[in-house]
């Protein structure tokens, strides 16, 4: 039985997706040009790209009791990190400092992907992505993203789906 065909991948892929490539997931590239000045990442992608804030989410690297995990929230949001820690059975949370998640995941700031991360690191999406037929997160670099099916990425990452974004 004949693969089902998968998107072109644009050329100088990131590790993001060149994982979605080998997983065989369909997805959508989706590049813009970054504006260094703009003051949100996520809300930069959206209107960018002419999506709704609700189903651009972004990456966040947190400590949770001492252990890196990723959550992954509508830009429209923010991170409840209470509600971050309790979803992977911890007690406190707080941000990563950036220079180590940039380390640990691979990525730099503002592109960093729950996809095709250098390190494996636990990851909760918020339950409200699975509102949307896809949504957009990060490609791995400022100005990409990728656009799949909620359930892809939470297969991908492994994932556990709970309430952490704030609106």
């Amino acid at each position: 039985m004949a693969k089902k065909p998968k998107k072109q991948q644009q050329s100088g892929g990131t590790p993001a997706t060149v994982a979605l490539t080998s997983a065989g997931v369909d997805f959508t590239v989706h590049a813009y040009d970054h504006d260094p000045g703009h003051p949100s990442y996520g809300e930069e992608a959206a209107e960018a790209m002419g999506v709704s804030p609700d189903r651009v989410f972004k990456t966040l690297v947190a400590d949770v009791d001492g252990a890196l995990t990723v959550a992954v929230v509508p830009v429209a949001g923010s991170l409840d990190l209470k509600a971050l820690a309790s979803a992977v059975g911890g007690k406190r949370a707080a941000m990563a400092d950036p220079a180590l998640a940039e380390r640990t995941t691979g990525y730099v700031r503002g592109g960093i992907s729950p996809l095709g991360q250098r390190k494996r690191l636990p990851t909760v999406l918020d339950a409200s992505a699975t509102a949307h037929p896809t949504i957009c997160v990060s490609a791995g670099r400022r100005g990409l993203e990728v656009e799949l099916a909620p359930a892809d990425l939470a297969t991908l990452t492994g994932a556990v789906l709970a309430p952490i974004g704030r609106g």
